[in-house]
């Protein structure tokens, strides 16, 4: 079974990167989104096995909106990732209910099944 990712971010050009990246990897991309309330409707529509998300969107920050996908009945697993470190943020990412964060220059397949750990069956 393949993971069913939503990739979350504001910039066209890294949803269209993270998609290819994440499909030549053999993950299934269901959907996309720009902004929090588009994934927080796209999670509910399309039910994928995790979201990658971007800290920095226009409106709600990923962080509130990795908060509310928690609160959803059967929620996805949230990684989180930022062109900044994640030391960047202090404690918001430990702190925050996900199971992750890449930094986009390190996004890959792989890293992306490290941080899901055994999780990942792709």
């Amino acid at each position: 079974m393949t993971d069913r990712v939503l990739i979350v971010d504001d910039h066209v050009s890294f949803r269209l990167m993270a998609r290819r990246l994440l499909t030549t990897d053999g993950f299934d991309v269901v959907g996309e989104a720009g902004d929090g309330p588009g994934a927080v409707a796209a999670v509910r529509e399309l039910r994928p096995d995790v979201v990658l998300l971007d800290v920095q969107l226009p409106g709600p920050d990923g962080f509130a909106v990795a908060g509310e996908l928690a609160e959803q009945e059967a929620p996805p697993v949230v990684v989180l990732v930022s062109s900044r470190s994640s030391s960047d943020y202090g404690r918001r990412v430990a702190e925050s209910p996900v199971r992750g964060f890449i930094t986009k220059s390190e996004l890959s397949g792989e890293a992306l099944r490290r941080v899901l750990g055994s999780r990942a069956c792709a």
